[in-house]
């Protein structure tokens, strides 16, 4: 391959204005965090970050990109000098690589460098004319070309290439603050913790786990989300906080009608996030709750049980189909962990006929059944908190979660 850099762009961060800093310092941060260990080197030029590859696996180099928030866009280059004869000859040699059948093409110069001797047009001509005189295999079509060679002029050196690819986007992870992912084994949340990451939140997850009423399996796939997750994250790790959900969960089921099971569940729990938010220094919770995809997240179910709370809660998921969701969790490599068929505390009781318009006060008349205040104190004091990263292996018995036969129709289920 002839190229020998990537240009990387780093979009929206360069309109930020006072605070442009802060968001270019966290990025540069990122960008040599993920690229760590690689043979490749780093060159940062204001609105531009090059990698120069060094002969380093391109794909390598390239898949670590894409973990990085903030990053507008990249693009394979050839850095040449500024000097027209050269540009003129690795423009033919860089879209005699490209090209193998007769191929439409134009040029496009963007000259940064205001003092170079010639304006863009004329470069664009002269390239233009070099190139198609010595290829003919190409002919020009200035309107919908197959191939754009695009020339950036800048005051060192001059960067040819023909492809832009999209990266992460968004803002570099962090730069917005902390918040608290409320994760469980589905598909969803782990899409809304990715989003989260994208938009500049660093998250720290937590699960209601409810051992042995549900399996350890359930728990486990949970770990294995964050792990995969975690990619994204500052020095590729995640804070996961397990809450021990039993007691609740039973009391629930002991006192609460079948139909308001699912609403009260959701209630204690964003109890729970709130306090285990504020002691993380979290200002927000995060959730993957999209309205309507099931019977507590209709809007009036929502509003019922975000009742319990004033704190912030972002919902990155929220007007999102499930067929767009399911193909970001596929992009980002946990769909295949998220369909494993363990049961967690919201689906292993799944009531019948749950209520999709539950009402405040019914809600409240239902809770003073039992004394859960106690309850939500205990489950947040006696929290396991486990620092997971991408090659953590964690073993949850050693955390006090409690071992159960896995459901024989789960066992079925996997053995497929």
């Amino acid at each position: 391959m002839i190229y020998n850099q990537i240009l990387i762009r780093l979009g929206d961060l360069t309109l930020k204005g006072k605070n442009q800093n802060v968001f270019l310092r966290r990025l540069y941060n990122l960008v040599y965090e993920k690229l760590d260990g690689l043979k490749s080197e780093i060159e940062i030029r204001h609105d531009r970050i090059y990698i120069h590859l060094n002969d380093e696996d391109v794909n390598k180099v390239v898949e670590r990109i894409n973990l990085v928030s903030g990053i507008s866009s990249y693009s394979f280059v050839v850095k040449c000098s500024n000097d027209l004869d050269d540009i003129k000859k690795t423009s033919l040699e860089l879209m005699k690589e490209i090209v193998t059948k007769e191929t439409s093409f134009k040029c496009d110069t963007r000259r940064a460098d205001k003092n170079y001797p010639m304006h863009s047009l004329e470069v664009t001509k002269a390239v233009s004319a070099y190139v198609l005189s010595n290829d003919k295999l190409l002919h020009v079509d200035v309107h919908s070309p197959e191939v754009t060679l695009h020339i950036e002029l800048r005051n060192n050196a001059c960067y040819l290439y023909n492809t832009q690819y999209r990266a992460m986007g968004g803002f570099p992870v962090g730069v917005a603050g902390k918040g608290l992912l409320m994760l469980s084994g589905g598909i969803d949340s782990p899409v809304a913790g990715y989003l989260a990451m994208k938009q500049g939140i660093e998250i720290e997850c937590i699960h209601f786990e409810s051992t042995p009423l549900t399996s350890i399996e359930s728990a486990q796939k949970v770990v294995d989300l964050v792990k995969v997750i975690a990619k994204y994250a500052p020095k590729n790790r995640i804070n996961l906080h397990m809450i021990p959900f039993k007691e609740i969960h039973m009391a629930l089921l002991d006192n609460v009608h079948e139909s308001y099971n699912i609403t009260i569940m959701r209630r204690m729990m964003y109890r729970i996030a709130e306090k285990l938010a504020r002691k993380k220094d979290c200002l927000c919770i995060v959730n993957g709750e999209s309205v309507g995809q099931v019977a507590s997240q209709t809007l009036a179910s929502m509003n019922t049980i975000n009742s319990v709370t004033n704190y912030p809660i972002i919902r990155p998921l929220v007007t999102y189909d499930k067929a767009d969701i399911i193909d970001i969790s596929r992009k980002i490599g946990c769909f295949d962990l998220s369909i494993k068929p363990f049961e967690d505390c919201c689906t292993v009781y799944v009531p019948k006929a749950p209520a999709t318009a539950p009402k405040i006060d019914k809600a409240l008349e239902f809770e003073k059944t039992f004394d859960y205040e106690k309850m939500i104190d205990d489950a947040v004091n006696n929290v396991n908190s486990i620092i997971i990263t991408k090659d953590s292996n964690i073993d949850l018995t050693m955390y006090g979660l409690e071992v159960r036969e896995v459901l024989p129709e789960i066992k079925k289920e996997l053995s497929k």
